[in-house]
C-alpha cells in the first residue's frame, strides 16, 4: 500500500515537471517569435479586397488564422492569398497578381517563403532516406526482424 502511495506521488510530481517544462518552452517560443506588421492600406493600394466575416463561425476561422503572415490557399481551382486583421474581424484577399506585387515591394518575404521551402525539402529528404534505407534492410532480412524467441522456439 505504501509503495503504490509512493510510486502515484513520484507520478505526479514527474507530471508537474513536465508540464513546468511545456509552459517554459511555450512562453519561450511565444516571445522569440515576433509577429511582423502588415500595413493594410498597402494591401489595399496592391488591389487586395476586404471580406468581413458574416456568421460566428467565420469569425472563429479568421481569428484562428496567423496574424502578420499571408496565407496561401486553393478554392474551386483559384488560388488566393489572405491576410487576417483579427483586430477588426476581417480579412485582406488577393490573387497571385497582387500577391507578386506584395513581394516586389517586400522581397524579405519571399526570401523567408524560399527558406521555408528549402528547409522543407530538406526535411523531406532525410525522411526519403531513412525510409528507403528501412526498405532496403527490411527486405534483405528473411525473417523481417522476427527472431527464434518470438517463433516460440
Amino acid at each position: 500500500m505504501k509503495r503504490s502511495i509512493d510510486t502515484r506521488r513520484a507520478h505526479s510530481r514527474n507530471v508537474m515537471w513536465a508540464l513546468a517544462f511545456a509552459m517554459s518552452v511555450f512562453i519561450a517560443g511565444g516571445a522569440g517569435a515576433a509577429t511582423t506588421r502588415i500595413d493594410e492600406s498597402q494591401l489595399l493600394a496592391l488591389g487586395f479586397k476586404v471580406l468581413v466575416p458574416a456568421t460566428a463561425a467565420q469569425e472563429k476561422w479568421v481569428q484562428s488564422l496567423a496574424p502578420g503572415k499571408i496565407r496561401a490557399m486553393q478554392r474551386n481551382g483559384k488560388k488566393f492569398f489572405l491576410c487576417p486583421d483579427a483586430s477588426r474581424k476581417q480579412i485582406y484577399v488577393g490573387g497571385p497578381n497582387e500577391y507578386a506585387a506584395y513581394q516586389e515591394l517586400h522581397p524579405e518575404s519571399r526570401q523567408r517563403t524560399q527558406e521555408a521551402a528549402n528547409s522543407t525539402s530538406a526535411y523531406r529528404q532525410k525522411q526519403d532516406d531513412t525510409m528507403r534505407k528501412a526498405t532496403a534492410r527490411d527486405l534483405s532480412d528473411p525473417f523481417l526482424g522476427v527472431s527464434w524467441f518470438d517463433l516460440g522456439w
